[in-house]
């Protein structure tokens, strides 16, 4: 445990943006979940709904700096992949 002031409120500070950057990351996977769970279930309009709050989230993940910007490229890419070869 640190003993300088300043050192303190940066402990304090971290431990609150690891927590926004746990919560905007689940947030992330349960929407990409919930979208693959549509997509098995063979539900087209609400794998679409889920697909656009996916990409959302995953855009937001990318955003905030959670994850690389390719790797969101990657994940909407499938994503959509998988979209497209329900709607098919």
């Amino acid at each position: 445990m640190p003993n300088i002031k300043s050192a303190i409120k940066r402990v304090k500070t971290s431990e609150a943006n690891r927590q926004h950057n746990v919560q905007y990351k689940s947030a992330m996977r349960t929407a990409i979940k919930s979208f693959n769970t549509k997509v098995e279930e063979k539900d087209v309009e609400g794998a679409k709904v889920a697909f656009v709050a996916a990409t959302k989230k995953v855009d937001k993940a990318a955003t905030k700096g959670l994850i690389h910007k390719n790797k969101a490229a990657h994940e909407k890419s499938r994503l959509s992949k998988k979209l497209n070869t329900l709607e098919a």
